[in-house]
């Protein structure tokens, strides 16, 4: 059990059979009546934020939650394909859990899989990766000093924004928190 005196941004804790992250917490002791918790949650399930108040006192469960680090192998009809390298069981997580992730995810790439009660619900990337160009129309020449971007596929079918350029063929370094390009890679 966690008390609400040990809150604090980032904690996972557990209500109504669901998990949450602490996003933010604010004690509030008003002149008159007791002291108060006042919270912003995040659902790990869903992704909806919550505000919820707690009494200074309230104690919340901590959740069954896991982070595991998992080698990618492969995708299929039913989802992605994940193994542990200590155990070497093996993980499906769904295309819906996977989210914004699945258009960086390279084969045999290790990345955090993140279990609740050990059913998979998303997973953690590499900030960065380097992914190969396979789709781009060509730059104009005389464009570049105005900081141009064209959009260019990558091999894993995601599609980004890049400078002029960068062309079919070339390896781009990707920021995998927001899509951003980095750098060309020689």
């Amino acid at each position: 059990m966690i008390a609400t005196n040990q809150f604090k941004r980032g904690l996972k804790i557990e209500l109504e059979r669901e998990p949450f992250l602490i996003v933010e917490f604010q004690h509030v002791k008003p002149g008159k009546g007791g002291a108060f918790v006042r919270t912003k949650l995040k659902s790990l399930i869903t992704g909806n934020v919550i505000d919820r108040t707690f009494r200074s006192g309230d104690k919340v469960k901590k959740p069954d939650f896991e982070e595991k680090e998992m080698q990618y192998l492969y995708r299929d009809e039913n989802g992605y394909t994940f193994m542990d390298l200590d155990s070497y069981e093996q993980v499906l997580v769904s295309p819906e859990d996977m989210g914004e992730a699945r258009g960086y995810l390279q084969e045999q790439v290790s990345v955090t899989v993140q279990l609740y009660n050990g059913k998979p619900l998303g997973i953690g990337l590499p900030i960065f990766v380097e992914l190969k160009v396979v789709k781009s129309e060509p730059g104009v020449k005389g464009d570049t000093a105005s900081g141009a971007t064209k959009p260019a596929e990558l091999e894993t079918g995601a599609v980004i924004q890049v400078p002029l350029f960068v062309e079919e063929g070339d390896v781009v370094k990707i920021d995998t928190r927001d899509g951003a390009y980095i750098e060309r890679i020689r």
